[in-house]
């Protein structure tokens, strides 16, 4: 008989707003963001959700936000702040399982199957993390509880802000079959657009799919959506995992007929690659810039050069480097840096 796995997927609601509105509280209440300068291209790291109300978002160029919300406050990010209150985070998480996957300073995965705290109970673990984090941390965090890391990451959007949802293994069939198939992991805008062409709207309409079909139209991948259109997940959750990367990509909705088109979606791109940059934990130091091309014919090229800056003009040498190999209509723009795991070098020099 197969173990019953537990997983928790922690989210801290507008996490860098939310400290700031805790450490400086005349800033409650009012649209604020964090961010960089509207004069500066600056983009949206987060905001809170007075600031919602009006349409902003994360990766918004600040500019925007302003004539969006023209009694917006805005703050730099404090990054030494938020890396230290993701590690308080982290502690109180240590208490329940070492089994813990980090997606960011704000996110985490928890395996609990094995927890005996709380009798065992997944769901009163993540109740007592989420009173824990506000009692000590005064932020609000949101939970969801499943039986695996998809279902969970979609349950703990559910009841968003400051919410709990959980997911029992007897509600996975019907609480799936209803979900829209853009909720799936894996599932861009490009790929949901070909499912609705295909009147494939909801995981209820994937599941009338064979496998042979769904490999059929989506590769390797219509493997992958057929066991999540039925609750199936059997990803671990991954202690430590080390990333090599971290990128930001876009597929347009009409391909880019030049190398000045491609130009002018850069500083957009670079506005996001930099807010997730701010997100990685210290163990990592950025590496090489590269540059990923998808052309209309969907042959692609990446390239990347040792030593250069990450700043807007290198990568603009990057992509025009990168077109020239190709010298075509582009339909996918990717953007990245390679990453240096520090703890493996330090690693490797106590080893040596």
């Amino acid at each position: 008989m197969t173990r019953q796995r537990k997983i928790i997927h922690i989210d801290c609601d507008c996490f860098y707003a939310a400290i700031e509105m805790r450490d400086d509280p005349s800033l409650a209440g009012k649209p604020l963001a964090v961010g960089g300068s509207p004069d500066k291209r600056g983009v949206v790291a987060t905001c809170n959700y007075e600031a919602r109300a009006y349409g902003l978002h994360s990766a918004m160029a600040m500019r925007t936000a302003v004539k969006l919300c023209p009694d917006l406050t805005i703050v730099r990010p404090r990054m030494d702040v938020y890396r230290e209150t993701s590690r308080d985070i982290h502690a109180i998480f240590r208490d329940y399982t070492d089994q813990i996957e980090p997606l960011s300073l704000d996110e985490a995965y928890l395996d609990v199957s094995d927890s005996e705290r709380c009798g065992g109970s997944a769901t009163r673990i993540a109740q007592e993390i989420r009173q824990r984090v506000w009692e000590t941390l005064h932020i609000t965090v949101s939970a969801g509880v499943a039986p695996n890391k998809f279902i969970a990451k979609i349950a703990s959007d559910w009841r968003k802000p400051n919410g709990l949802f959980v997911v029992t293994p007897d509600e996975v069939d019907g609480f799936v079959a209803e979900l829209p198939v853009k909720k799936l992991h894996g599932v861009g805008k490009v790929t949901a657009e070909k499912l609705a062409r295909l009147g494939i709207r909801t995981c209820a309409d994937l599941r009338d799919w064979s496998r042979i079909q769904l490999a059929k139209e989506f590769g390797s991948f219509g493997e992958r959506l057929w066991g999540l259109s039925r609750g199936i997940d059997e990803r671990p959750v991954q202690v430590d995992s080390r990333r090599q990367s971290i990128s930001v990509e876009n597929t347009f909705d009409q391909d880019l007929p030049d190398l000045a088109a491609c130009q002018e979606e850069l500083p957009s791109l670079l506005g996001e690659l930099e807010r997730r940059m701010t997100r990685l934990d210290t163990s990592y130091r950025p590496g090489k810039p590269f540059i990923k091309l998808k052309f209309h014919d969907f042959t692609q090229t990446t390239l990347e050069q040792a030593g250069a800056a990450r700043d807007l003009e290198s990568y603009r040498l990057l992509l025009g480097q990168a077109f020239q190999r190709g010298n075509k209509a582009v339909r996918l723009i990717g953007v990245g840096v390679r990453l240096v795991d520090l703890r493996g070098a330090h690693e490797q020099l106590t080893l040596f």
